[in-house]
């Protein structure tokens, strides 16, 4: 379209030296040499015309109507065509419509519906610290049973203590706020302390969850290893809970080339040697002193691949 613009800017050129030209042979000066100049100018600016430019529909016959004064123009003389993102007029500027914020206000509400349902979510969850290295997630979650109804308890180590702390998220607030009466209760060889937590549980993948009773059993055999030094390869892991924990049944070592640590499942044969490992938090494997905690997620048997063929 910006050709065919081009192009009727050219035309009314072209109109305007016709008429200066025709002055010229009015007045009686150089008629010949003036007729012929202005024959090769109008070739000159038809052959710079695009043949196969579209045809050029002023708005007025294609609103049915006249926008302005005149035909093809507005009431400030300016030619206009349409060029599907607003208007143009006749000397290249644009009256530009105002461009939608609508997908900003989307994203902006998004961001604040989930700051929302985040901020929802902490003000149900409670943080419980000083908790005795024997005590299980079960047994804890019992503890807070006739608090609320508990929807997550996630138990993690501590490198800088022996004892561990958790998050315990009920499905109401009043949950959580009956919860800090419970400071100060006894729960194996300590009293455990409630506060209002700060952040959230982060939700675990609900396809990686255990999915059978043997799944569960298997979960109950597994810590989740976080901190890990890429330096440290599987055998080194291997070697290091089994010198301490007892025999390593499956071991999965993950890592990326995004994260300066890596993390790692290990299921021992027996539930024993996980409930040991848990003390291994804080303990420097490579450079780096590893976190332990109870795996929520069974360390699954690799699908074998197909063969090549």
């Amino acid at each position: 379209m910006a050709q065919v613009h081009h192009g009727v800017q050219n035309l009314q050129m072209v109109a305007n030296s016709g008429t200066y030209g025709t002055h010229q042979r009015s007045n009686g000066v150089d008629d010949g040499e003036g007729f012929k100049r202005d024959m090769r100018d109008l070739e000159e600016l038809l052959s710079k015309l695009n043949p196969m430019a579209e045809e050029f529909v002023p708005p007025s016959l294609a609103n049915h109507g006249s926008p302005g004064g005149g035909f093809g123009y507005t009431n400030n003389n300016f030619l206009l065509h349409n060029t599907g993102t607003g208007i143009v007029n006749g000397n290249g500027s644009a009256g530009r419509r105002k461009k939608s914020n609508y997908s900003q206000g989307k994203r902006r509400m998004n961001s604040r519906t989930t700051m929302a349902q985040r901020d929802e979510v902490i003000r149900r969850t409670v943080y419980v610290s000083d908790i005795d290295q024997q005590v299980t997630e079960e047994q804890l979650a019992a503890l807070f049973i006739n608090c609320g109804q508990v929807v997550d308890c996630r138990v993690c180590g501590d490198p800088n203590s022996v004892l561990r702390f958790a998050f315990i998220e009920f499905t109401d607030e009043e949950g959580a706020r009956n919860a800090l009466s419970l400071a100060g209760t006894m729960l194996g060889y300590y009293p455990v302390r409630v506060l209002p937590s700060k952040t959230a549980i982060a939700p675990v993948n609900p396809t990686f969850l255990p999915r059978s009773e043997d799944e569960r059993e298997m979960c109950a055999r597994t810590i989740y290893c976080t901190n890990i030094d890429k330096k440290v390869t599987q055998a080194d892991v291997k070697l290091f809970f089994e010198s301490i924990c007892g025999e390593v049944h499956r071991l999965r070592l993950l890592g990326d080339y995004h994260h300066s640590t890596r993390i790692a499942f290990v299921e021992f044969v027996m539930a024993e040697s996980a409930i040991a490992a848990l003390n291994c938090s804080g303990v420097v494997l490579g450079s780096l002193p590893i976190r332990v905690s109870p795996s929520k997620t069974p360390v699954r048997p690799r699908a074998p691949r197909p063969p090549l063929h």
